[in-house]
């Protein structure tokens, strides 16, 4: 069956030959200091490198792109309405998301590990559910279904030392989120033995948010619980109903540096990444980004086929 590549944020080439990147931002004091007029140019200028880079996929047969959460720095902190040039950007996001569709591109997002609605803190949780809002109003503006189509990915975050208790606590906060956030969330699993599983997700979250699961080949290794890679894959593409599974894979850094921590991630991909028959997206996660993807479809082709 079919695996098709995509990868996340930063093009290498274009970073390298360009100086193009879809996540510039700032410090904090700066943001203090220049305020949301700085932000906002960051944040256009952001958009216009993400033009690039969708241009530059469909010239390279790309279909599959993880945009950088850091479109709008530090986004928690105001609405996108309250940016000064906020007009123009909501013109570039419109023609940017027409090109992405035109070219049959399916975009994502992946906030960051401080983005956590199984927390205890409220301030964290508030700051939280703010950015997942930002997050679904770029993708209404890009003009993305709202669908796991265009998905917001994100962990649970930790366990506190009680696992259901943070599950729960997931659930409730889940239900604060608007529609536009909500329509896209997904879930997936962790790396860490005190974390979540596939399993954990599809049995204990999913029945109750109907959050699809996006399977990690990486860390599934390293945290399967009880189940082999098929079962896993297989459990997590079941969460997806008509919309394509996507899935992540990165090989440990290791295999660059044997000092390094075995959950980091390689700068390219060389093992078969093995679908167990299904036909799945699958964001590339190695440190190389389109580059290690590039590396991977030379050594097994468009059909993705051991040699």
């Amino acid at each position: 069956m079919s695996l098709n590549l995509g990868y996340a944020c930063i093009n290498m080439f274009l970073s390298e030959t360009e100086k193009i990147s879809p996540a510039r931002t700032c410090r904090k004091a700066t943001f203090k200091e220049k305020g949301l007029s700085h932000i906002g140019m960051l944040f256009e200028q952001n958009i216009d490198n993400l033009r690039k880079i969708l241009q530059w996929n469909s010239e390279n047969k790309f279909t599959l792109y993880r945009m950088s959460s850091d479109m709008s720095p530090w986004s928690s902190e105001y609405d996108l309405e309250d940016l000064p040039n906020f007009e123009v950007c909501k013109r570039k996001l419109h023609s940017t998301g027409a090109l992405a569709r035109d070219t049959g591109q399916r975009l994502s997002f992946h906030p960051g590990a401080y983005t956590v609605l199984a927390g205890k803190n409220p301030a964290t949780l508030k700051k939280s559910l703010h950015e997942l809002e930002i997050h679904g109003k770029i993708m209404d503006l890009l003009g993305m279904p709202r669908s796991r189509y265009a998905k917001i990915n994100i962990h649970v975050g930790g366990a506190y030392g009680d696992k259901p208790s943070a599950m729960a606590r997931f659930i409730d906060n889940y239900h604060r989120l608007s529609p536009a956030v909500t329509s896209r969330l997904t879930l997936e699993n962790d790396d860490r033995p005190n974390l979540y599983t596939v399993r954990d997700l599809v049995e204990q979250v999913y029945p109750h948010t109907g959050t699809p699961v996006v399977f990690d080949y990486h860390h599934h290794s390293i945290h399967p619980g009880n189940d082999d890679e098929k079962t896993a894959l297989h459990m997590a593409a079941a969460t997806w109903g008509d919309v394509k599974p996507t899935t992540h894979y990165s090989e440990t850094a290791q295999k660059d540096n044997p000092k390094a921590i075995f959950r980091a991630h390689s700068i390219m991909v060389e093992n078969y990444i093995d679908t167990h028959g299904l036909d799945i997206d699958c964001v590339i996660e190695a440190k190389g980004k389109e580059r290690a993807a590039l590396k991977y479809r030379s050594i097994y082709g468009e059909k993705n086929e051991v040699r």
